[in-house]
């Protein structure tokens, strides 16, 4: 008789502690999935990518030697190339177009 009443006592207290738990974890889950950032989607087609190598390649990379242990620095600079190449494109669109707005280029 004594373990009944001592199971009154302790399982409510028991059984509200666990639900609480569980509603706060599952709150933690919602705040998380909240406020995780979207993964990017953006892709290109096969023809943007070819651009992208053929500008590449102008820039002197050449893919076909492999890794001969300057890939890395290699499409790195070749890279800064094209960067340093459409920034000076886009500032002189800019320049040329006299009122703030770029015009594209071809």
């Amino acid at each position: 008789m004594k373990s009944d009443s001592m199971a009154g006592c302790v399982l409510p207290p028991l059984r509200s502690f666990v639900i609480a738990g569980t509603m706060l974890m599952a709150g933690t889950v919602s705040v998380d999935a909240q406020t995780m950032p979207e993964p990017a989607t953006q892709q290109r087609t096969r023809a943007e990518v070819m651009h992208e190598l053929e500008e590449l390649e102008a820039a002197g990379y050449n893919p076909s030697q492999g890794d001969d242990g300057s890939y890395p620095a290699d499409i790195q600079a070749a890279e800064e190339k094209v960067a340093a190449k459409h920034r000076a494109e886009r500032d002189a669109a800019m320049s040329a177009g006299g009122n703030g707005q770029a015009t594209p280029a071809p």
